[in-house]
């Protein structure tokens, strides 16, 4: 069952290019049932939601799909997924991302929490550094602009909304914060502090050679308010 669900969710992401395909559901896949060895909780039920965690992304199918959870289901059903853990595997879905931790909101199952943590970290580290560039690029923004700042404080709504400025910007509004929103014990909380130092080396070596004392102090500062 689990194999016919990855095929399925295949059909729909293989074809895209923003950072959301594949290769992220594997790697998201692969963590997470590396915590839930860790965190005893079911491994079935964690291999559903990471692989369905995606296909009904507001940013890739709309917020009508995402509020619906319509690829999720239509798979689900297909792949004869019985009612009670269809239930479980959405009310996780309904909670997962960042942009619902903003607005207040995330999974309350063991397995929910673990995918969470695993898609999280999956955005950090140096996939989530080629993960970002790859988003900002499809989006026709810059890596880096010296002139272009973060915004100071996001929260849902801006997050939605907002253009893309650049990835270093993004990094800043987004990635940077991902490791004080671990759900899980141990497992999410130290491979999430592992990536987070590999971004923050990352910046200060970009920032060095890009010949920007400023953005150095700004990363300084953003990191002590961390």
């Amino acid at each position: 069952m689990i194999e016919k669900v990855r095929e399925k969710v295949k059909e729909i992401l293989e074809k895209d290019n923003s950072g959301h395909g594949m290769d992220h559901i594997e790697r998201v896949l692969h963590l997470s049932l590396r915590f839930a060895e860790k965190e005893n909780a079911d491994k079935n039920l964690t291999a559903l939601i990471a692989l369905l965690h995606d296909v009904d992304d507001y940013k890739l199918f709309g917020k009508e799909n995402a509020a619906n959870l319509t690829n999720a289901k239509k798979i689900m059903n297909e792949c004869n997924v019985d009612e009670n853990t269809q239930k479980s595997v959405c009310a996780a879905l309904h909670k997962i991302g960042f942009s619902k931790r903003l607005g207040g909101d995330k999974p309350e199952s063991l397995e929910g929490k673990i995918v969470s943590d695993a898609d999280m970290c999956d955005a950090i580290g140096a996939n989530g550094l080629l993960r970002a560039h790859k988003y900002s690029t499809k989006h026709g923004a810059k890596f880096f602009d010296k002139n272009i700042f973060p915004i100071e404080s996001v929260n849902a709504k801006s997050y939605t909304t907002q253009p893309t400025s650049t990835s270093v910007c993004h990094v800043f509004e987004k990635l940077l914060k991902l490791k004080n929103l671990m759900l899980t014990t141990e497992s999410g909380k130290n491979e999430a502090e592992s990536r987070h130092n590999i971004i923050v080396e990352f910046l200060r070596h970009l920032f060095d050679e890009e010949n920007a004392p400023e953005w150095q102090n700004y990363l300084d500062n953003y990191l002590k308010n961390l």
